[in-house]
């Protein structure tokens, strides 16, 4: 046990009839980095929120340096040297570096000593390469270097075990070479590491060893030199898996959607776009590119009637759709929508497998007729998109939250593709899945091109964009920087217009 810093052993955790843990053991070497591989589903991320305090578990112990630990909160975990970067960061973005680090810490007294923690900050904060400065707001900082601050507030704090949750996730491609450097920095400092992820790459290029997840249960523990991407997909999902999709090569056709200076606002009120322009023709994939946050989610929305746009047009085959309804461009107008979130857009997860496969056309023959459901039709109609799109589910009836993250996608898909689209809005639609996952979606994309849709696929995963794409637009603050031919759009070129360098 000695060599361990930290064990998790028999950790079972359920959700009413769903286990989302299954007796996981694992085990963390001292001063490593070990990855955590897996898709959206296989619980990993139920896993390190137990670790971290946010879940109690049903059965099993944590153990530090061989000593059982009782981690009910994050700052009991926190007590135990074990610190987590949610995707999503816990800053103030309105505070100084320094005022969020030293947030919530307790003995501070009556009187903060602002100046020593800003002395102590800035010596840590050099002696890791950070750079930051411990006087500048939050707010102001690049993505990049808010993911610092959130690492640098747990040294701070002493953690000696770090849980880095999708780390890449946020990042440009030219920040996330930056960021494998300082892993290695941090693990040569003594820092044990978790890192979560499902990008097998990133798994080879950091990892000292590598834990698979499936289905709530460790399916192998492996060390990184002793196994490689094609084993490592091979396990995760039961077969060989092709890493890159072919795409042929074929003349595109008319221009079918067409944004003409579209500005738009977000939830808050401020402006999320900004004078948008671009068209995308019959048979082709125009690929939007950008660090999450910078007017993606806001684009698919105006596209698809689910946002009103301020200013500007947006044009299917010539004709103005911007004040028509939602419903008519679903159905008439022919666009079919992958949602960027699948269960708070794309699915009532209450709702069985059938019901959802029939959310476009519900209230229509064949499903419905004077107010009835024809169950019949349902249930074959799902059966077929089932077996079609090769969906993995004990039952039609079942609820659609019990499937996996990758096969709640296929049912979106089946039942989007299914009204033979003139246009399809892909937004994010291989977030979170694995590698055999993201292969049939990305063929299924692929399909669709071929059939002469007009398709915008709006991803942060640069990898996948450029799979499938025949150009790349970037977004940055909801201005579109440039637009690039496949050929053009190395990940160094798009990384610097997603930081907003322009060309």
């Amino acid at each position: 046990m000695a060599d361990y810093k930290l064990a998790l052993e028999n950790i079972t955790k359920s959700f009413g009839a769903l286990t989302a843990n299954d007796a996981v053991n694992l085990r963390v070497r001292a001063g490593t980095v070990h990855a955590v591989l897996g898709e959206n589903g296989a619980g990993k991320s139920t896993l390190m929120n137990i670790l971290y305090g946010l879940y109690k578990p049903d059965s099993g112990r944590i153990l530090v340096d061989g000593q059982p630990v009782t981690v009910s909160s994050p700052k009991e975990a926190l007590a135990s040297g074990i610190g987590m970067v949610h995707q999503h960061f816990m800053l103030v973005a309105h505070l100084t570096v320094t005022e969020n680090i030293v947030l919530g810490m307790s003995g501070q007294g009556l009187m903060l000593d602002v100046a020593g923690h800003t002395r102590r900050i800035e010596d840590l904060s050099k002696s890791f390469g950070f750079d930051i400065d411990p006087g500048a707001e939050v707010i102001k900082l690049p993505i990049g270097m808010q993911q610092r601050v959130e690492i640098l507030k747990l040294l701070y704090h002493n953690a000696e075990i770090l849980i880095l949750d999708e780390p890449t996730s946020v990042l440009t491609p030219n920040e996330t070479g930056p960021f494998f450097e300082l892993l290695h920095r941090l693990k040569d400092a003594g820092k044990t590491i978790i890192f979560i992820t499902h990008k097998l790459e990133e798994v080879m290029a950091v990892a000292d060893d590598v834990t698979v997840m499936q289905d709530g249960k460790v399916r192998a523990s492996v060390g990184a030199a002793d196994t490689d991407p094609a084993s490592l997909a091979r396990t995760m999902v039961g077969r060989e898996v092709l890493f890159q999709v072919k795409r042929s090569a074929h003349s595109t056709g008319e221009t079918v959607l067409e944004l003409d200076g579209v500005t738009a606002g977000n939830d808050r009120g401020l402006k999320a776009l900004e004078r948008v322009s671009f068209e995308v023709r019959a048979g082709e994939v125009f690929g939007i590119a950008g660090v999450d946050g910078n007017g993606q989610t806001e684009l698919a929305e105006v596209i698809t009637g689910l946002r009103s746009v301020d200013s500007g047009r947006i044009l299917v085959a010539g004709k103005d759709i911007t004040q028509t309804s939602v419903s008519r461009r679903a159905g008439e107008l022919g666009i079919a929508y992958v949602p960027e979130d699948r269960h708070r857009d794309g699915l009532v997860l209450d709702d069985s497998v059938a019901q959802n496969a029939i959310l476009r056309t519900y209230d229509q023959a064949p499903f419905a007729s004077y107010g009835f459901f024809n169950r019949q039709a349902i249930a074959d109609h799902a059966a077929r998109l089932v077996r079609d799109f090769d969906v993995r589910l004990q039952s039609i009836d079942q609820e659609i939250r019990y499937l996996s993250g990758g096969n709640q996608q296929k049912v979106i898909l089946a039942r989007e593709l299914e009204a033979n689209p003139k246009v399809l809005v892909a937004a994010q639609p291989t977030k979170g899945l694995d590698v055999g996952a993201i292969e049939f979606v990305q063929q299924q994309i692929l399909n669709q091109r071929d059939r002469g849709v007009a398709i915008l696929y709006i991803s942060t995963e640069l990898e996948h964009l450029l799979d499938v794409c025949d150009r790349v637009g970037v977004l940055f603050s909801g201005r579109l920087m440039d637009t690039l031919a496949a050929a053009d759009a190395t990940p160094e070129r798009i990384g610097l217009l997603m930081a907003g360098v322009a060309a």
